[in-house]
């Protein structure tokens, strides 16, 4: 992995993408989507991460989140191992899921391919972590978060893609709380 890549400072504030394998429209079904709300409430509570910034597209997460525990790194490693587990037994339990089978054959096939994995591999192993240093980069990895479902056309205004802090930066919290970011950029509104 390329040094442009890694957490080197274990305190920053950092812009994170990672996609399922084979970039998989996954995050299609509302069941699935609520475990990764899940995880994150869960991170926010018990493993200190703060988030900034959020948006869940079919087949990628992209985050601006930083650890208060000093560990991007392993924090980013327990949500995808966490998330991993549960929705692929959700995808295993839900008799209404028309792709299991494939699904599941291509989680199989992918983690065939890698050595450290024992079974089935969800997501991608890499994450392309980016520090964020200035006001200026913050707020363009948010505004970048924020337009993807615009980019991607499934939306023509970032509000109104429900899986995105788009959303809580026009004081709607309805789907996940995220941490006051008005300090990051020196913006009054909380």
């Amino acid at each position: 992995m390329s040094r442009n890549y890694k957490f080197h400072n274990t305190s920053g504030l950092y812009f994170v993408s990672f996609a399922t394998i084979y970039w998989i429209d996954i995050f299609t079904r509302e069941l699935y989507l609520s475990l990764l709300v899940e995880s994150l409430v869960y991170c926010r509570k018990e493993k200190g991460m703060e988030v900034y910034a959020y948006c869940f597209m079919p087949s990628h997460v992209h985050l601006v989140f930083r650890s208060t525990n000093d560990d991007p790194s392993g924090l980013i490693r327990d949500f995808k191992k966490y998330t991993s587990k549960k929705v692929i037994k959700a995808i295993e339990e839900n008799s209404q899921e028309s792709r299991k089978e494939w699904l599941l054959w291509m989680f199989e096939k992918a983690g065939k391919k890698n050595p450290t994995v024992t079974k089935r591999q969800f997501w991608q192993q890499h994450n392309k972590p980016i520090e964020l240093w200035t006001d200026k980069v913050i707020q363009q990895k948010i505004d970048y978060i924020h337009n993807n479902p615009v980019a991607s056309g499934f939306v023509t205004d970032p509000i109104d893609w429900k899986y995105s802090s788009a959303r809580n930066y026009q004081d709607d919290h309805t789907v996940l709380k995220i941490d006051s970011y008005g300090y990051l950029l020196g913006l009054t509104k909380k």
